[in-house]
């Protein structure tokens, strides 16, 4: 009986064992434009974060059209003999009818300050309570471009909604306004200047208070911290603001204080001007964000 015999198959020769290797070349790694588009990524992809910011929108332009309104009605009380005489605002200045009207478009800055406030502390503080910063710094070891990245983000983010809300409030309340002949275009007493503005004092907020969060790294502490600074600290500096002459001066430069003058349309005398305001709001956000960073990266994450 015959066998069969496998003939063994022949040895590759080294050239042959190796398969030619597609020559890639090494990518771009991670730069600051990349990271700005995975915090986007991050802030557009949390319902919740969305949610807020549209509410925001939504409550600031509301509250502009409650505050049209409400103007409209003192409008009809001004020249009615049965109207109380308490009632009824001076007939000139920025304190009459026809000068808060140029207000409306801001009105709703304080609610939108507020949440952007709270929003920016929890955006970059519950990181650390988490301990997803720990994951951020692994994949951008760099700790001052991730955080800075951060800040732009936030700070855009804040601009597009104060600046938008402003802009819409604008365009809502003119016909709300037109029933009593109030309406004013754009280009009426810094009225355009004051709806940028809007934008631009939430962006510094939202700087400021990221810085806050930052330091504290902690969401409550941070959130407590930036509504004390915004809120309540100028509320305790105009109750003792009679105790000394000096007090009502140096409360121009707290950060609430300028940044309302960055809206302001016409300004007293010894108050701060628009441009004034700005600068003083965007030293305290520089500062803080300068030391915020700076402890970022000497201390433990």
């Amino acid at each position: 009986m015959a066998t069969s015999s496998s003939t063994p198959a022949p040895a590759l020769s080294a050239p042959a064992r190796q398969r030619p290797r597609q020559d890639r070349g090494a990518g771009p790694g991670v730069t600051f434009g990349r990271v700005l588009k995975s915090e986007w990524i991050k802030i557009t992809t949390v319902p919740s974060t969305v949610i807020l910011i549209a509410c925001t929108v939504v409550v600031m332009v509301g509250l502009a059209a409650l505050f049209a309104w409400s103007l409209t009605i003192m409008a009809q009380s001004v020249g009615d003999a049965n109207a109380p005489s308490g009632f009824q605002p001076p007939p000139d200045g920025p304190e009459s009818v026809a000068g808060q009207v140029l207000t409306v478009p801001s009105s709703g800055l304080a609610f939108g300050q507020l949440l952007i406030a709270s929003l920016a502390v929890v955006l970059i503080a519950s990181e650390w309570t988490t301990g997803m910063i720990r994951s951020t710094m692994i994949a951008v070891p760099k700790r001052i471009p991730a955080l800075l990245a951060k800040a732009v983000i936030i700070a855009g983010v804040a601009f597009l909604v104060g600046f938008g809300s402003a802009l819409v409030s604008y365009l809502v309340a003119q016909p709300i306004l037109a029933g009593e002949d109030l309406g004013f275009a754009l280009t009426d007493d810094n009225v355009l200047a004051s709806i940028i503005n809007t934008g631009t004092f939430l962006a510094l907020v939202a700087v400021i208070s990221m810085a806050i969060g930052i330091l504290l790294r902690n969401t409550a502490g941070g959130v407590v911290t930036a509504v004390g600074v915004f809120f309540v600290l100028p509320i305790i500096v105009q109750l003792i603001s009679g105790l000394a002459d000096w007090i009502p001066k140096a409360a121009r430069f707290l950060p609430a204080d300028a940044g309302n003058q960055m809206v302001a349309i016409t300004t007293a005398d010894d108050a701060l001007t628009q441009w004034e305001g700005g600068l003083v709001m965007g030293a305290w956000a520089l500062v803080l964000l300068v030391l915020a960073l700076v402890a970022a990266k000497k201390r433990d994450v």
